[in-house]
């Protein structure tokens, strides 16, 4: 394994970051292809001991499931001053504003249920998993920062916005003495490169950490198949996500394939070496030990510049689909409310 610093903070990541949103206890049936406990902690363990330490769950994974998952087996399996456990909190609820539940206060109970899920003093990384249209940014901020202050997070992130928003929010923190994001956990892999428009050059600049999710396009960039495997047709919102441009993101599929047989490696492990010579740590979803095995293996794997451009020049622009594409329902609502004139918006 090989590691580096996460932007701007003081936190040494592995190259590759375990995602925990294929653990929990999924009750409603919601993810079929959710892991029991005793699962989750064998390949939790196993990541381990291939020299995994960065992992990445979220509150709103399997009702917190997941995050009471990962904090049992780290503290039986390893030292909590070694790891990197980040987590993530969801926007405030339409009950929540109604009841007139801040945004500083939303976010301290939160991080406290959270805290209290993964069994831990603190997490060392918080992210504001989508972004809150409903709550005024100088709001979140000032919670964030102050959870920071009180010691319940080292480092603050930030998921599923737009470059202009991480500018806007981190302009803020500058000029209030806030904690400012130091990681962006977007949507980007080999068949979804639509962040390179700006958020790449943004986070190069500014020394930002790019964590991307679906860095396999939910096992699409895994394997090659004329037919949808089960887990793919299990997941509904993968699906929904890759569907509509599965013909144009076959061409770049079978490229991967071809690089694969052609280096004698796992399809995995060209498309994780390719994603890795852009972002500092992508979050690998595992729900079987091969899994983790062959992202791991991606971390020594070096693509010539000529494979590289292989890869990349079939590529064309992608639509907006998942939580960025609800963000762009969101900003025309806000657009017509704020043109009626409601000025609470923000």
């Amino acid at each position: 394994m090989r590691y580096a610093k996460l932007g701007n903070s003081n936190l040494t990541v592995s190259r590759i970051c375990m995602g925990c949103m294929g653990f929990g206890d999924s009750k409603n049936g919601q993810h079929l292809w959710t892991l029991d406990e005793e699962n989750s902690r064998k390949i939790i363990k196993h990541g381990l001991d291939l020299g995994i330490n960065f992992f990445d769950t979220a509150i709103g994974y399997q009702n917190g499931t997941s995050e009471q998952y990962l904090g049992r087996a780290l503290k039986d399996f390893a030292r909590r001053d070694k790891m990197v456990v980040a987590t993530k909190f969801l926007p405030r609820s339409q009950e929540e504003i109604e009841n007139g539940i801040t945004g500083q206060r939303h976010i301290e109970n939160s991080i406290n249920k959270s805290l209290e899920n993964l069994n831990m003093d603190y997490v060392d990384l918080y992210i504001y998993h989508m972004w809150d249209y409903q709550t005024p940014l100088y709001e979140i901020m000032d919670g964030l920062n102050n959870i920071v202050k009180a010691g319940k997070a080292r480092f603050i992130g930030i998921s599923n916005c737009y470059a202009y928003q991480l500018v806007k929010a981190n302009a803020l923190a500058e000029k209030e003495g806030f904690s400012k994001f130091v990681s962006v956990q977007g949507h980007y892999n080999l068949i979804f490169r639509e962040e390179e428009r700006e958020m790449t050059k943004l986070c190069y600049e500014d020394n930002i950490a790019m964590t991307p999710y679906s860095a396999l396009a939910s096992g699409r960039l895994s394997r090659y198949s004329n037919e949808t495997s089960e887990r793919l047709e299990k997941d509904s919102y993968a699906k929904f996500k890759y569907d509509a441009s599965s013909e144009q993101d076959s061409l770049i599929i079978k490229r991967v394939q071809e690089l694969a047989e052609k280096r004698n490696v796992s399809m995995t492990e060209i498309s994780l070496a390719w994603l890795l010579t852009k972002v500092t740590s992508p979050v690998v979803g595992t729900t079987k030990l091969h899994h983790i095995e062959g992202a791991v293996k991606a971390v020594d794997l070096e693509l010539t510049e000529e494979e590289i451009c292989y890869l990349e020049e079939l590529y064309i622009p992608h639509k907006l689909v998942g939580v960025m594409a609800q963000n762009t329902q969101s900003r025309s609502r806000e657009k017509q409310v704020w043109s009626a004139g409601n000025k609470q918006i923000l």
